[in-house]
């Protein structure tokens, strides 16, 4: 058997144990990159040290650094709070609010699960009163916490930019992210009619506004009764502005995003030290992790040959076309059971070729892929599934999960294709 066929066969069994078993993939990245690396390949250990990602954990790590200090504040609760109040008694508008406020937050940096932590018990609570189909506002939810993943201060973002940066593909972060919200938008307006929304248009039902005091249930079922601090003050305003500081800092400064976010956040923890306590601990480690193992395990390949391999295959195919095609949908399927994130981290190197084509769209192709990967993410075996299924009122949990996984299994058979399609075949938007 040769070298490229183990470390091909090594990278699944790393996806396949990390969808079985709870052992973070970048554990088992960072394993695999000692053993195929050093072991079999016969790397030395300098070698492997050059290949880790120092540059992208600095920026995984200082965004996530700042906006958990941004989190922690309250801000992301009253801009919550102030999106309901502007649909309070407009229950027709509701499951769009929960579409946008999950992109908006998602955009300014908040990660994923944060999102649905924050915002489903809220939508499914409105849901049950209302008689809001729970799974038609579950998708609102998801679709929208995906279309603001691909900001540039998210780390989907984060890393499918910095994946393009270090192979010099020219790329538009910001059509990356028009894209992404076009996109998901569709499949949230889908949605929406297929599950009776326009039906509330006809009517006027007035809603309570609950956020203030909206149960949080984890996926473990305990109950977290918060009550969210009200009113903008000193600290609040300056954790909004942080936002503002650390766009202009990176895009007019050309400050590197992960030191400027580190400044950024030093600057806000010596304004209130006494609210830092528990930061670093909050922070999403374990995603951070899973990134640079998996990253790590992917320079290994390309070091030793791996990714010519891979790419050469694709290449062969002769129609990039095809070969975007069925890199979707095999991001959608490894997504489903493993873990979006870790893919994305991966799939750059391996579709280079496609990506540097000269007759399709390098921003369209990556739009593409990037859809494809995380419109799975309804599935009720990933965090934020089970975050949904968690919170949902009026409908028995297993049911709820079947409809999930229904509606994951739809989204696997269709969703890559439609991407393909707008993005690629037609070249939405421009």
């Amino acid at each position: 058997m040769s070298l490229e066929i183990i470390a091909i066969i090594v990278l699944l069994i790393i996806f396949v144990v990390g969808a079985s078993l709870p052992i973070n993939i970048g554990v088992l990245g960072l394993v695999a990159a000692y053993i195929v690396g050093t072991q079999i390949s016969g790397l030395s250990m300098d070698e492997i040290y050059s290949i880790f990602p120092a540059e992208l954990f600095i920026i995984m790590a200082g965004i996530t650094y700042l906006f958990t200090i941004i989190q922690k504040s309250g801000v992301i609760d009253l801009i919550a709070d102030s999106g309901l109040r502007l649909v309070k008694g407009k229950v027709s508008l509701t499951p769009w609010l929960m579409f946008l406020l999950s992109a908006v937050l998602a955009g300014v940096g908040t990660y994923g699960i944060a999102v649905v932590t924050l915002v489903a018990p809220i939508a499914l609570k409105i849901a049950y009163k209302h008689k809001i189909n729970p799974l038609m506002m579950s998708i609102m939810i998801i679709m929208g916490m995906q279309a603001g993943s691909f900001s540039p201060l998210n780390v989907f973002g984060v890393i499918v930019n910095g994946g393009m940066q270090s192979r010099d593909i020219s790329f538009s972060p910001a059509l990356l992210l028009v894209n992404c919200f076009i996109y998901f938008g569709l499949v949230a307006l889908i949605a929406f009619i297929m599950f009776g929304g326009l039906r509330f248009f006809k009517k006027r039902t007035a809603i309570d506004y609950i956020a203030a005091t909206a149960e949080i249930i984890q996926p473990d079922g305990n109950e977290l009764a918060e009550k969210r601090e009200s009113g903008l003050d000193l600290y609040k305003g300056a954790c909004l502005a942080a936002i503002g500081v650390l766009g202009v800092l990176s895009l007019g400064f050309d400050v590197n995003i992960g030191f400027a976010a580190i400044i950024v956040g030093l600057i806000l923890a010596l304004i209130a030290p006494s609210k830092q306590d528990g930061i670093l601990k909050e922070m999403p480690w374990g995603v951070i992790f899973l990134v640079v193992g998996i990253v790590t395990y992917v320079g290994v390949m390309e070091k030793i040959g791996v990714i010519s391999y891979v790419t050469g295959l694709i290449a062969n195919m002769g129609n990039p076309l095809m070969a975007t095609l069925a890199v979707s949908y095999v991001g959608g399927f490894v997504s489903a059971f493993a873990s979006t994130t870790g893919f994305l981290a991966s799939v750059i190197p391996i579709a280079t070729p496609i990506l540097q084509d000269p007759t399709l769209s390098a921003n369209n192709i990556i739009s593409a892929v990037s859809a494809s990967a995380s419109i799975v993410d309804l599935s009720p075996l990933s965090s934020a599934g089970a975050l949904l299924l968690a919170n949902v009122q009026g409908i028995k949990e297993r049911v709820f999960f079947r409809q999930l996984l229904l509606t994951t299994g739809v989204f696997i058979a269709f969703g890559p294709g439609l991407a393909w399609l707008l993005f690629v075949v037609i070249g939405m938007p421009w």
